[in-house]
């Protein structure tokens, strides 16, 4: 069984050179602080947090130096062995329960690549049904 690929999304560069100047100027003023506004009316002002910052900078960069921006959000994936040990169990049960589709997993290459959020799932899975059946968790 194989998981769902990551979202991703491409913006082009402008086409109007007025706005290719205003991401010049933009990138020029993001290393001095930016902050956004909150609430009504704006009155209340935040600072961009720094991660933030970082990815407008690199995005108006290369939109100002004409080249199209692509934005993929990454999932974080674990080996079978990392998977085995947030799990408690041995690698190969862990095998048996991907093999059995218990658990999807994604295998690009040789190796199986188990989504951190799959193994969560399947973690709350077993634990409401241990709790259902009465049984306490391990």
């Amino acid at each position: 069984m194989h998981s769902a690929a990551a979202a991703e999304h491409t913006v082009d560069p402008p086409a109007d050179p007025a706005v290719t100047a205003q991401l010049t100027e933009l990138l020029a003023a993001l290393p001095a602080g930016v902050s956004w506004s909150a609430g009504p009316g704006g009155g209340d002002r935040r600072p961009l947090p720094a991660e933030l910052v970082e990815v407008l900078q690199l995005a108006a960069a290369a939109l100002a130096e004409g080249r199209p921006v692509t934005l993929s959000c990454h999932e974080p994936v674990l080996s079978t062995q990392q998977a085995a040990v947030l799990l408690g169990v041995s690698r190969p049960t862990l095998v048996r329960l991907l093999d059995s589709g218990v658990i999807p997993y994604d295998q690009p290459r040789r190796h199986r690549r188990v989504r951190l959020a799959d193994l969560l799932a399947y973690q709350d899975r077993c634990h409401h049904a241990e709790r259902a059946a009465g049984t306490p968790p391990a």
